[in-house]
């Protein structure tokens, strides 16, 4: 039986904005989550200043926003092996704007200690967010070290201000990149909803189908204005889209996106017949 290609989509950030709900009421909604609905959402994502105060008990793996630079790689890891906390995997966003491809090498380069030290399991991802922006020479540069790394991409595709929602072409360039680099990708923000749409916040929203289905189509070699018109395709038809089958392989790229809302995700892939 072919998986079904939304199992574990969802990351459940609720506590990030713009949902900002407190942590122990969301930790223990996601330990309570049955049926679709847990099928469908993968990690619980807290920053790493939450580790601590996760509610004793709490049974699920957690993906971990790491505050800092990547000297802070190793302490939020050690933390969830001394809580028994299963890590579902680490994200850290380059802040270095000037030097990006030396900020992934260090990076890369806590990775590689934290793995030797026997602090960070090897089969635990390490998702490195590069700046929302159209990719230049120093972008793809700094892409480079993470692919060549084994590491992956996180791509910001949201926000609670406008110049966090990439365009079509910058975010099907993001796409072609890691495909380009055989790198899996996740994206955090902004994809609520199954379809492109403008949000109430009054802002273009990408839809998760939409990247769902231009991903696919990128990596089976279509042209990088088929992709775009994919991403802005308000009217999505999932009759027209590519298949269950074809979209559970796009997730061997596009794993997850985080989303302070689950419901909203299930909602549509119920609406569309998807479930």
């Amino acid at each position: 039986m072919t998986e079904r290609f939304w199992t574990g989509l969802v990351d459940d950030a609720a506590i990030f904005p713009p949902g900002d709900a407190e942590l122990a009421p969301a930790a223990r909604a996601y330990d309570e989550r049955a049926g679709e609905a847990a099928e469908l959402v993968g990690s619980f994502v807290v920053r790493d200043t939450d580790l601590p105060a996760l509610p004793a008990g709490f049974s699920g793996p957690v993906s971990v926003v790491v505050g800092g630079g990547a000297g802070q790689l190793a302490g939020p890891a050690a933390l969830c092996a001394k809580r028994g906390l299963t890590l579902a995997g680490l994200e850290v966003a380059l802040r270095d704007l000037d030097d990006l491809a030396g900020n992934a090498r260090r990076v890369v380069a806590a990775v590689d200690a934290a793995r030797a030290e026997g602090v960070l399991a090897e089969e635990v991802p390490v998702l490195v967010e590069l700046p929302p922006e159209q990719p230049t020479y120093s972008w793809l540069a700094a892409a480079d070290e993470v692919a060549a790394a084994e590491l992956r991409l996180k791509l910001r595709t949201g926000g609670t201000e406008a110049h966090q929602f990439p365009d079509a072409p910058t975010l099907a360039a993001w796409i072609d990149a890691a495909l380009d680099r055989e790198t899996p990708f996740k994206c955090t923000a902004g994809l609520h909803r199954a379809r492109r749409h403008t949000g109430e916040d009054g802002f273009e929203h990408h839809g998760f189908l939409n990247v769902l289905a231009a991903t696919r189509r990128a990596f089976d070699g279509a042209a990088a204005d088929e992709v775009v018109a994919t991403l802005e395709d308000r009217a999505l038809d999932p009759d027209a889209a590519p298949g269950p089958a074809e979209l559970a392989g796009a997730r061997r790229w596009f794993t997850s996106f985080g989303s302070c809302s689950v419901s909203e995700p299930l909602e549509d892939l119920r609406v569309l017949g998807l479930l």
